[in-house]
């Protein structure tokens, strides 16, 4: 599997999604970001974007850059924030801060000890949750990583590889029937 592969599999309708799945998967096309940072990036949006058969791809590709940890790493932001994202976005749209006062009741364990670097664990849960759309999430990790110290180039970044890792999940599932 090459990322050739994957860009010839894209049709010829989605071809802005092949020319940006063959930058920002690259470190000129996404400045700031090691390349662990955006393979693990590209690995858990892919997750979240729910095409089995390309996130098999990707990971593929990442773990050319990644070790067992960051794998498990990119998996564990796309599992926590999965679940994350629905009671959050949930909190956020229903407008009624008594739902926000009660305590969530969710086990989060990993968000403390997530098995990796801690603001790379921050950066995958943004990417994650844009993917998810839930815009308390995106907010709150945001925050955090420029709390710490990161620019916002990276961080536009790991949007950016999110935004086209699943819209070109969602054409490829759409031709894979």
């Amino acid at each position: 599997m090459t990322l050739d592969t994957i860009r010839d599999a894209i049709p010829d309708y989605a071809r802005d999604l092949k020319l940006n799945l063959g930058s920002v998967l690259t470190p000129q096309g996404a400045p700031g970001l090691t390349e662990k940072q955006l393979w693990s990036v590209a690995l858990a949006t892919a997750i979240a974007s729910r095409n089995n058969a390309f996130t098999r791809d990707i990971e593929a590709l990442a773990r050319e850059h990644l070790d067992d940890a960051d794998v498990t790493g990119a998996r564990a932001a796309a599992a926590i924030m999965g679940m994350n994202n629905i009671y959050y976005r949930f909190l956020h749209l229903v407008e009624d801060g008594e739902y926000q006062s009660m305590p969530a009741r969710l086990r989060m364990n990993v968000i403390g000890n997530p098995g990796i670097d801690k603001l790379d664990f921050e950066l995958l849960s943004l990417a994650v949750s844009a993917v998810n759309g839930c815009g308390l999430c995106i907010s709150s990790h945001e925050k955090k990583l420029r709390s710490h110290g990161i620019a916002r180039e990276p961080i536009q970044s790991a949007v950016r590889i999110a935004a086209v890792i699943h819209a070109v999940a969602v054409v490829l599932e759409s031709v894979q029937g």
